[in-house]
């Protein structure tokens, strides 16, 4: 398979995931004989650009006719379980970023860096996970492999990229009327405003508490790291930032660490950074991820009310590594490995 192209499909090509799935695209070269932007009915029609030329969307079905190798899919859980399913049944892997296939046991849910090797052929509905959780477990893999996990409590700092272009329309319009006194129109994403705010709920509640957003984060977990004994409770928040989720990680290992051998194994740990100097007051910020696609880690520090547990800050792109890129590299390995078309 090597240096074969291929035909790309992006559905959801217009929206803020998916344009920034264009960019990842063309920054990382992948390659892409042919084009294929798909979106809603309403937007059929409409043009994208990729690397200089422009694209028009098409509707699903002739998406399929085109018969690409491989569709990316980042246009809602209902969208992905309806088509979905008739894409990879015309022979097209899917990699589907919502998370309508997430938790099903037949469906591989990828990060690259950690379980790209349960790939096959056979695999044409991939997963990707959701953003909060792909960060997380990036910075939390190595040293999972090193000391064992029994523990993870978190709480999420999360930007209002992860709602959507209504969300950042909200807080812009909210900012306009702060910092100016002028009254403009905007959309509310958000049952309460969120500049100036912070909102304790990402998604709906369920039965238990919880939000969806906390309990994905619990589950996948354990589906990605192929160990259901890790114990994982999340509180996931909102907050006034434009891009770039942030973390408080408390881990706790089976095993005792050494902080310096932490470090090390973190800075050895292919996409991840460490920015963890308190004496010149460095640390990783939403605002240094932006268009990174690295998960930066910091704040690195024993717990010091119950042993073998480690406190940390985890800062990524959530529209890149925790979205479009880590979609992108799954559609690497595929096509690395000859598992493509």
């Amino acid at each position: 398979m090597g240096g074969l192209k291929m035909k790309v499909a992006v559905v959801g090509a217009t929206g803020l995931v998916g344009s920034k799935m264009l960019q990842v695209l063309a920054e990382r070269n992948f390659p892409v004989t042919e084009l294929i932007p798909v979106a809603s009915e309403k937007s059929v029609g409409k043009e994208v650009e990729f690397k200089g030329k422009k694209y028009k969307v098409v509707s699903m079905t002739d998406a399929i006719a085109a018969k690409p190798a491989v569709a990316i899919f980042s246009a809602g859980g209902g969208t992905s379980l309806e088509w979905a399913p008739k894409f990879a049944e015309a022979g097209i892997t899917v990699i589907d970023n919502s998370s309508a296939w997430r938790m099903d046991p037949a469906k591989p849910l990828i990060v690259p860096e950690i379980n790209a090797d349960i790939l096959t052929a056979n695999d044409k509905i991939i997963a990707n996970p959701n953003c909060s959780t792909i960060q997380m477990v990036v910075a939390l893999n190595p040293l999972y492999k090193k000391y064992g996990i029994k523990r993870i409590v978190v709480s999420t700092y999360q930007s209002v990229t992860g709602t959507g272009v209504k969300a950042v329309e909200q807080l812009r319009g909210e900012r306009v009327k702060e910092v100016k006194g002028e009254s403009s129109d905007y959309p509310m994403a958000y049952k309460y405003p969120i500049d100036l705010n912070v909102i304790p709920q990402i998604d709906v509640f369920l039965d238990n508490g919880y939000t969806k957003e906390e309990m994905k984060m619990v589950n996948e977990t354990c589906k990605i790291m192929r160990d259901n004994s890790i114990r994982v409770t999340a509180t996931a928040v909102r907050i006034p930032v434009m891009g770039g989720h942030s973390e408080a990680v408390n881990v706790e290992f089976v095993k005792d660490f050494d902080l310096d051998e932490v470090k090390a194994l973190l800075q050895s740990s292919p996409g991840v950074v460490v920015v963890d100097d308190t004496t010149r007051q460095q640390y990783p910020m939403p605002m240094d991820a932006h268009e990174k696609d690295d998960v930066f880690v910091g704040r690195l520090r024993r717990d010091e009310s119950q042993p073998n547990t480690l406190n940390m800050w985890v800062v990524s792109d959530n529209l890149r590594k925790g979205a479009a890129t880590n979609a992108v590299q799954i559609a690497e390995y595929l096509h690395s490995k000859g598992l493509l078309g």
